[in-house]
């Protein structure tokens, strides 16, 4: 099999050709690393990698397929990991110029979850600052594949550029206020935000501890349910993680949808919405029903208020978070992330509480509303992919930051599970993108649903227009 042919290759179709030793992961890894050297000097994707020492991994795990070892789909799979995840074997320096050089101690839970599950670390991915919206000023932000002009989202936007441009097979990537699903929905990817507590955060760089969600972006909700199944699960080292056992959510993925109900609100989805982008859902809803899901129109909680109040939450928590290093290292921040921190400084213990209660308020209305649905439908972005040129413009008023967080940020607050998937091209040719979104818990169904989705169409097997 040519280098040309295996770099798009899913997750599970790489799994079963090592399986059966039709190939080796020393040449899926070797072919890789040929292709981010050949790449992504033109895309910024990585910050560190790990040539030799993934190709050391994939040897191994060439011997052990051959005396018939088996850890299951992700064994001799080359991935990144977003660089919050801590690495004894790299730095993890979480985007920021003060830890460039930090090496830790000990590795997140996840990374170990992911190599004793046979996965090949190829690298650390880019991110922007402290994972908040921008990349420090002395660093290069990744670039979209799909095309340089337009935005590739943030925070997670190495992991969106390389599982994009065919540079990993799949990759982690993190959620505060949108940061798995901006850089899956920029870049054409299927990327699953799990419940608040299904994945370990112990050994990740926080932005805010009590809205931030780990999870994995990939090419089809398969490949993402197979990273899922590894990572979650119970941690001793986090408290926070929750207990509920991990399905094993590949086996029931191809069950379809039929009987399903997809609750659909009109309004939250319609008004003030891009009309290529409401086309291009209700197009998804279609084929929701020709599948055999059931469509409920529903009324979602009122959700304005406690958007606006996600950029003080987060604020406090990055404040709490970074308490070592600033203001003591002050200088060494990039302007973005210093404001966030100085906001978060000086709010009041009174508009915690305030937010706290708009939270519980909301959360406790979602909760009812999932006691008549399954899943819900939304868009992941109120508009199409903006430009470079056009986010510079956005970034001058607050009030478009808080209109495309709205399918967001609310379920940051609340917890819940979504999976971000493609649902068509917009006139730019640019990737649109979709969300389906759970009860606490339900990324199984969530993960079959987007299976069956993407059984039928074929908007997640576009690629970028690079070599």
């Amino acid at each position: 099999m040519s280098a040309d042919q295996l770099h798009y290759k899913s997750i599970t179709e790489l799994s079963e050709l090592f399986r059966r030793k039709e190939l080796l992961p020393s040449e899926v890894t070797e072919a890789t690393l040929n292709r981010i050297d050949k790449l992504d000097g033109g895309l910024h994707g990585y910050a560190v990698v790990l040539a030799e020492r993934a190709m050391a991994q994939a040897r191994k795990h060439d011997s052990e397929i051959a005396k018939g070892i088996w850890r299951g789909p992700l064994h001799g799979v080359p991935i990144g990991l977003k660089d919050l995840c801590y690495t004894t074997f790299a730095p993890t320096a979480g985007g920021t110029k003060i830890h460039a050089n930090f090496v830790p101690s000990f590795n997140a839970t996840i990374v170990d979850r992911l190599e004793r599950a046979g996965a090949v670390t190829l690298g650390k991915l880019k991110m922007t600052e402290g994972a908040y919206t921008s990349h420090h000023p002395d660093d290069q932000a990744p670039l979209n594949p799909w095309n340089a002009d337009y935005w590739v989202g943030s925070s997670s936007t190495g992991s969106g550029v390389a599982t994009s441009a065919g540079l990993c097979y799949g990759s982690i990537g993190s959620d505060t206020g949108g940061s798995i699903r901006f850089p899956s929905a920029t870049c054409g990817l299927t990327g699953i935000k799990p419940t608040w507590g299904r994945v370990s955060r112990y050994g990740i760089f926080p932005l805010a501890d009590s809205l931030d969600h780990i999870g994995p972006m990939c090419r089809s909700a398969a490949d993402a349910a197979a990273m899922l199944g590894v990572i979650a699960g119970a941690d001793a080292n986090d408290p926070t993680a929750l207990q509920a056992p991990v399905p094993n959510y590949l086996a029931r993925i191809g069950d379809g949808v039929r009987g399903l109900r997809i609750g659909v609100d009109r309004k939250y989805t319609q008004e003030g919405i891009d009309p290529q982008v409401v086309a291009a859902l209700l197009e998804a809803e279609r084929t929701l029903v020709d599948l055999g899901a059931e469509i409920r129109e529903v009324r979602f909680p009122s959700y304005e208020k406690l958007v606006s109040l996600w950029i003080p939450m987060c604020s406090v928590e990055t404040a709490e978070a970074h308490l070592k290093t600033y203001p003591s290292r002050k200088s060494e921040y990039g302007p973005d992330l210093a404001q966030l921190i100085e906001q978060g400084r000086s709010v009041s213990g009174i508009e915690i509480a305030a937010i706290h209660h708009e939270r519980l308020k909301f959360c406790g209305s979602l909760a009812a509303l999932f006691g008549d649905i399954d899943l819900l439908l939304i868009p992941t972005m109120p508009v199409p992919i903006p430009t470079l040129a056009k986010m510079s413009e956005y970034g001058a008023d607050p009030n478009v930051l808080l209109s495309i967080l709205r399918f967001t940020a609310v379920f940051d607050f609340s917890g819940s599970p979504t999976i971000t998937l493609p649902m068509g091209v917009a006139s730019d040719r640019m990737p649109l993108s979709m969300q389906l979104v759970g009860p606490h818990l339900s990324e199984g169904v969530l993960a079959r649903a987007a299976h069956a989705f993407q059984s039928t169409t074929d908007w997640h097997t576009l690629r970028p227009p690079i070599g």
